[in-house]
């Protein structure tokens, strides 16, 4: 299937998502994650009509962003090492992997413009040892922490569900970073909105969606 055939069903599973759960399909974005096609391939899904394109390597990102047609919203949405942060801080306009303070006093440093990075914190509701991002129960002390840092704005949580065969089972993930979220929300923090939520990829995004959230990071069912 072309990128523009995969989209148009993207779009149909999501807005029948949005309709089982009461939600507006204009809340809901798609960021056509690129890490494993080629510059051609991530110009067609531009071309599609997909607005928001995201990298989780920092060569990826420039490689696109010096050869893309076209001005989209970029997400870098990989673990950013900190002294890489110099290379990606003037291409990016979010960011979906901030866990550290370290990493927060970087970006403070390197940060340039007068409006602030919009950042997700990076939580692993999972628990696996093999994905990055803070402890739930560390979330609320850390956005606190972020105030020290006026170049990062948190404007939501992220987080990655386990890979499993039935989808159904990522909705307790997927539920309780929304949860979390509502709860730094209801903080009413200056420097930290918190009113979205990325969450959801190629194999589970649709329960994602009917869990609140309002950017899906989708690959393989997308671009190949």
């Amino acid at each position: 299937m072309t990128v523009k055939e995969n989209l148009q069903k993207i779009q149909e599973e999501i807005a029948a998502a949005c309709q089982r759960s009461g939600r507006n399909l204009n809340d809901v974005k798609i960021i056509a994650v690129t890490k494993y096609v080629t510059v051609e391939r991530t110009q067609q899904a531009l071309d599609a009509g997909v607005f928001h394109i995201g990298e989780n390597r920092v060569e990826g990102l420039l490689e696109k962003t010096n050869s893309i047609n076209a001005d989209p919203v970029l997400h870098f949405i990989g673990s950013l090492q900190s002294k890489k942060v110099k290379k990606v801080i003037d291409h990016i306009d979010y960011l979906h992997s901030l866990d550290r303070l370290s990493l927060a006093e970087e970006i403070q440093k390197r940060w340039s413009s007068q409006e602030p990075l919009k950042c997700f914190v990076q939580v692993n509701v999972s628990g696996e040892e093999s994905k990055s991002g803070l402890d739930p129960n560390q979330i609320i002390s850390f956005i606190h922490d972020l105030s020290l840092f006026p170049a990062i704005q948190v404007v939501g949580l992220m987080t990655m569900a386990p890979f499993v065969e039935n989808s159904e089972e990522t909705r307790p993930v997927f539920k309780q970073l929304r949860l979390l979220q509502q709860e730094v929300q209801a903080l009413s923090l200056e420097h930290a909105p918190c009113t979205e939520l990325s969450m959801g990829m190629s194999n589970d995004y649709i329960i994602a969606v009917e869990e609140g959230a309002t950017f899906i990071r989708i690959g393989s069912s997308l671009v190949g």
